[in-house]
């Protein structure tokens, strides 16, 4: 089944965020040495998984109006995730080869 036909979800961004990841995946695209701009991608990559989860958590909950210490509760939970996450995502992606690192930055321009 080609991947256009499988279900699935999106999420929207900031525009900002949008011309971010255009630049950081075309910097890695053009460049003969993808590992040079791993830093940039590990950041990329965090601020797109946190506002993912911003997108399918958090804005959901302050839709449904639910309570000012729930609503607290789960940002400080997600936050808490993304603490974890992003020391665990650069360490990855920094032991990541450059063919590694284009599989990964084909795998976010599909998404987009």
């Amino acid at each position: 089944m080609p991947a256009s036909a499988k279900p699935s979800l999106r999420f929207f961004h900031s525009a900002a965020l949008r011309t971010r990841s255009n630049k950081v995946l075309s910097a890695m695209e053009r460049d003969h040495d993808p590992t040079k701009h791993v830093g940039a991608l590990s950041s990329l990559v965090v601020d797109l998984a946190e506002a993912g989860l911003d997108y399918y958590f958090l804005r959901p909950l302050e839709q449904a109006k639910v309570g000012f210490v729930s609503r607290q509760t789960a940002n400080l939970g997600m936050a808490g995730a993304m603490r974890v996450m992003s020391p665990i995502i650069r360490t990855i992606l920094a032991g990541a080869n450059a063919a590694q690192l284009c599989v990964i930055t084909r795998h976010i321009r599909q998404l987009m």
